[in-house]
């Protein structure tokens, strides 16, 4: 049922817009709120309520489910949380002001988008290029890559406990709470982040790849991030950072990339399943 779910999520992604109407975080985003105005509590007893408490919830639907109809009424229980799991917003159109920038040569305007959609800084041209394509690769990864890294693995409440991690690292106001989010997320990365770099390599310049990667496939400390940008950035051989339309096209070298990574999992996934 598992990769059936996979595959429904990609027909679900490219065909409907279930998942604007899915992700709705109105009512986790007011409990977080509550959790901080509460500040005699521990940073780890709120994030304790915060992500295993919806867990806890799903996890007791699910076990209800389980016995009816042989656990079909469960399917549509994971495709949902699936598709909440997922990344929030559009990755290609919040990149299109700044590609539309760039490929004008507007190097004001390309610094502006880039900072008002999608929070990036720069000194000069060729950085603000190369950090827009870690933009690219790491939502890529936790948007989609790593969800579907944990759901395989585990389940749909790893799913859904690694987005409710992700919107407290995003969300949450007080300094404390949010660090203990990043730690726990940063333990939840590593696995992920190590298989799509490998996964990288498979599908894209696999000696560049391990080149640069390799003596750091083992370090705990480097940030999931970092390791997917650099894997990302070497697998494709990109040119220099260049304005216009060269520049442009390093980013759709890396959203093929990221497809070809994809059908790979999939692949994968499809061959464990059958292995089983």
């Amino acid at each position: 049922m598992s990769f059936l779910v996979l595959l429904l999520v990609l027909w679900i992604e490219k065909f409907s817009g279930w998942r604007r109407r899915i992700q709705q975080d109105g009512l986790w985003l007011n409990l977080l709120g509550r959790m901080e105005d509460g500040s005699a509590t521990a940073p780890w007893s709120r994030l304790l309520v915060l992500v295993l408490l919806p867990v806890a919830l799903l996890g007791v639907l699910l076990w209800l489910l389980e016995p009816i109809a042989h656990g079909w009424l469960a399917l549509p229980v994971h495709l949902v949380v699936l598709i909440y799991s997922l990344g929030r917003g559009d990755l290609l159109a919040a990149l299109g002001p700044f590609r539309d920038a760039w490929r004008r040569g507007d190097s004001q305007g390309a610094y502006h988008v880039a900072e008002r959609d999608l929070g990036l800084v720069a000194d000069e041209g060729g950085q603000l290029l190369h950090r827009v394509q870690g933009y690219l690769l790491w939502q890529g990864f936790q948007g989609f890559f790593a969800v579907i890294f944990w759901y395989a693995l585990l389940g749909p409440l790893a799913a859904l406990a690694y987005r409710l991690l992700a919107l407290t690292c995003e969300h949450a106001r007080q300094p404390a709470l949010r660090e203990r989010a990043v730690q726990v997320r940063h333990g939840l990365d590593w696995l992920p982040a190590r298989v799509l770099a490998l996964s990288f390599a498979l599908v894209g310049n696999f000696s560049a790849v391990i080149r640069t990667v390799l003596h750091e496939l083992l370090n705990w400390d480097i940030p999931a991030a970092r390791l997917v940008t650099q894997a990302g950035q070497a697998a494709d051989d990109l040119p220099e950072p260049q304005p216009g339309e060269v520049g442009v096209a390093s980013l759709d070298q890396l959203w093929q990339l990221l497809i070809r990574a994809a059908v790979l999992w999939y692949a994968g996934l499809a061959v464990w399943i059958l292995l089983l």
